[in-house]
């Protein structure tokens, strides 16, 4: 059984509440804690009707610039027929809250929460709610990097449910990993992927590579190393790291800690600005 996800619901806080919050925004790290998503800084896309978004990450030069990441909620009758306008763009849906119809190429897929879905640059795609209750979602864009001689990936989906977790080496379980794409499979420059340690259980060295960050907190708690710096993080919060960010993390709570981590993978390093 697919767990539940947690999902921002909008509205602002009282007038009697304290402004001092958990967000900041390094030259190595932000942190975009569950509270900052409100009404008032939701955006709107073109062609899209009964829907709104938080942007929760965009590239910025000199910190991440390979990806962006919204969490999107679709009101009833909500969605797009163009919602890409970008041909060069592949994307990362992850359903986590009610139920969307996603067409593509003609095909009609149900999506409920743990649903995914990969779409690669120039898919024909649409999305609905088609449902009373509101559903939302995250969103996540690329620009793809062709490589001669390699295809571009197929469109698929499938659902958290259907895709068992791989154990980290030498943690009996305690720390998962749920992968929807063969690690080896080079066709794919992204990998969207859910993490997950069990209470008590860690990341127990500073992970320092060349790979960008998103990572989207779905359930849980825990005290997360980004760069110097101890922060604690609880569900709903987004952390987003630009390259060689030290990382790691001990996972507190009574049940699991689960994010939705980005990384972008398997291209050259550029030695020159992309497309010049």
């Amino acid at each position: 059984m697919t767990p539940s996800y947690y999902v921002p619901r909008g509205g602002l806080p009282g007038q009697d509440e304290l402004t001092t919050d958990r967000a900041v925004f390094t030259d190595a790290y932000a942190v975009l804690p569950r509270r900052t998503m409100t009404d008032i800084v939701t955006s709107y896309l073109p062609f899209w009707e009964n829907t709104r978004l938080w942007v929760l990450a965009r590239p910025l030069s000199g910190f991440a610039e390979t990806f962006s990441q919204y969490l999107v909620e679709v009101a009833r009758g909500g969605g797009s027929e163009r919602p890409e306008a970008d041909p060069d763009a592949e994307a990362v849906l992850f359903v986590v809250d009610g139920a969307l119809r996603l067409t593509i190429d003609g095909t009609a897929h149900d999506l409920a929460p743990g649903g995914y879905a990969y779409l690669p640059p120039g898919a024909e795609w649409t999305l609905r709610n088609r449902r009373a209750r509101p559903a939302r979602f995250h969103w996540i864009r690329k620009a793809y990097q062709r490589v001669d001689g390699i295809d571009v990936p197929g469109a698929f989906v499938t659902n958290e449910d259907d895709v068992e977790p791989i154990a980290m080496p030498d943690t009996d379980g305690r720390w998962t990993t749920t992968r929807f794409v063969d690690v080896d499979d080079l066709r794919h420059d992204m990998h969207v992927n859910i993490v997950t340690l069990a209470p008590g259980a860690s990341i127990p060295f500073p992970e320092t590579h060349v790979m960008e960050h998103g990572l989207y907190v779905l359930a849980g708690k825990a005290m997360y190393l980004l760069n110097r710096d101890w922060v604690e993080v609880e569900a709903g919060d987004f952390m987003w790291l630009r390259a060689f960010c030290p990382q790691a993390c001990y996972a507190g709570g009574s049940g699991p800690f689960r994010y939705l981590l980005y990384k972008d993978v398997n291209r050259h390093v550029p030695l020159r600005p992309l497309g010049r």
